[in-house]
C-alpha cells in the first residue's frame, strides 16, 4: 500500500531592510509587503513590535512582554541599565522573534519582510568603546540569514531633513542638537557601509530617488534576485 504524503511547501524568503534613522525603511517594507500579497505571493510584515505567534496566545503574550521591556520602557531606566544589558536584551528579543515568528513562517512557505533588522544595532555597537565588537557580532550570529538585504543609503543630514525630530538614542546619547544627530548617525552609517561590502547587500542611494523610484528599484531587485514579481 502506498501513502501519498502532502508535499512540503517551498521555503519562504527573508527580505530585510537596513539604513540609518529616517532612511525610509519602514515605508518601503510596508509597500513591498502589500505589493507581494497583491501579486499573489504569501508574505508577512515583521517589525520591532511584531509579537503574534500564530495559534499560540501564551507565546504571543510572552513575546509581547519581552517587547515591552526592550522597546516600551522609560528612557531613564534604559540609560541606568547600561550598554551590556541592552545588547543582551536586544539579542534575546531578536532570538525569540526569529525562532517563534520568522523561522516558522519561512518553513510554512511565507515570505517574511523584516523591518528593523539587527544590522543597525551591530553598527551602533561597533562604534561603542564600552562593548566588544566581537561580543555584539556573536550574540546575533545565529539569526536566520536574509535572502536579500536592502541598504537604504542616505546621509544623516538628508535623513534629518526628512525625519524632523529624533530621540536621544539616535544621537548615541551624545546631545540633543541637530549636529549631534548628524555626527553620530554618520559614524554609524559608515559601519553599515562596511557591513554592506562584506554582505553583498543591495545598496539604494535613496537621497537621489523619490519614493516611487525607490519602490521600482526594490521591485526590480526582488524579481532579478529572488524571482518574485510584484
Amino acid at each position: 500500500m502506498t501513502t501519498n504524503a502532502l508535499a512540503s511547501p517551498d521555503p519562504g524568503r527573508l527580505i530585510t531592510f537596513v539604513g540609518g534613522d529616517g532612511a525610509g525603511k519602514s515605508t518601503l517594507a510596508a509597500r513591498l509587503h502589500k505589493s507581494l500579497n497583491d501579486a499573489g505571493h504569501k508574505a508577512i510584515l515583521v517589525g520591532k513590535h511584531s509579537t503574534d505567534v500564530p495559534r499560540d496566545p501564551e507565546l504571543s503574550s510572552y513575546l509581547d512582554r519581552l517587547n515591552a521591556l526592550v522597546y516600551r520602557r522609560d528612557a531613564r531606566v534604559a540609560q541606568a541599565c547600561g550598554d551590556h544589558y541592552w545588547l543582551l536584551a536586544l539579542a534575546s528579543w531578536y532570538t525569540l522573534q526569529d525562532r517563534l515568528v520568522i523561522q516558522p513562517a519561512l518553513t510554512a512557505g511565507l515570505h517574511v519582510v523584516l523591518d528593523n533588522a539587527h544590522h543597525k544595532i551591530l553598527a551602533r555597537y561597533a562604534v561603542n568603546p564600552e562593548v566588544s565588537t566581537s561580543l555584539a557580532a556573536q550574540v546575533f550570529a545565529h539569526l536566520t540569514e536574509p535572502n536579500l538585504v536592502f541598504f537604504l543609503n542616505i546621509s544623516a543630514r538628508e535623513a534629518l531633513s526628512r525625519k524632523g525630530a529624533f530621540t536621544s538614542l539616535e544621537t548615541g546619547h551624545s546631545g540633543d542638537s541637530d549636529e549631534d544627530f548628524i555626527r553620530y548617525q554618520d559614524i554609524v552609517l559608515d559601519q553599515m557601509r562596511e557591513q554592506a561590502k562584506r554582505g553583498a547587500w543591495l545598496s539604494l542611494d535613496v537621497a537621489q530617488l523619490d519614493r516611487d523610484q525607490v519602490f521600482k528599484a526594490a521591485s526590480s531587485a526582488l524579481s532579478d534576485r529572488l524571482h518574485l514579481t510584484v
